[in-house]
């Protein structure tokens, strides 16, 4: 089955926001970079996928105007097979992403990126009911803390795991790198 990983708004807007955490982002960069590295080595297409939104300007992290709608630092240089805008959190929603994947004969997509319980959970659902067999690569997802709504904090860990456990077997296969990139070239 012919795969496709699919990197997901691993972007520089996230640097601006006030909960980026370095330190979260580093053992994320580390997975990957290695997903990539390994997918650009065994030959399986990468598509890129950015976020933009409004309004339009510069002070918004996420609008082209801000200059942060490119890749983040300390994500391995890649060559896309096909890059993409999004304006929603699935990837799939008006991007062109789901024509250019039929077109291109993938079955199985691998899911990365920026933010876990967000964009890659919302992408990977979209992508199962659509009829894509998915590998979700957690270790290659990044979130950030957050608080939930009766106060009581959330650690990304616990956000990561609970993303994990709702799409394992349901929409997605949770993979780790290697499992990932094994299932890849199989």
């Amino acid at each position: 089955m012919k795969t496709c990983l699919i990197v997901i708004d691993a972007q520089e807007s996230f640097r601006q926001r006030a909960y980026w955490s370095e330190s979260q982002a580093t053992p994320y960069f580390a997975a990957q970079n290695a997903l990539i590295e390994g997918c650009a080595a065994a030959g399986v297409p990468i598509a890129r996928v950015f976020h933009t939104d409004e309004p339009s300007d510069a002070s918004n992290p996420f609008a082209v105007e801000s200059g942060h709608v490119r890749p983040i630092g300390g994500l391995a240089d890649f060559a896309a097979a096909a890059t993409f805008t999004k304006h929603r959190h699935s990837a799939l929603v008006n991007s062109g992403l789901d024509i250019w994947l039929t077109q291109n004969g993938i079955g199985r997509l691998i899911v990365s990126g920026i933010r876990t319980e967000q964009c890659c959970e919302t992408t990977t659902r979209h992508a199962s009911d659509l009829g894509w067999e998915v590998d979700y690569v957690t270790d290659a997802t990044l979130t950030f803390d957050m608080v939930q709504p009766n106060g009581q904090p959330l650690s990304a860990a616990d956000i990561k795991a609970r993303t994990a456990t709702v799409l394992q077997g349901r929409f997605a296969t949770v993979c780790t790198v290697a499992q990932a990139l094994e299932r890849a070239v199989a």
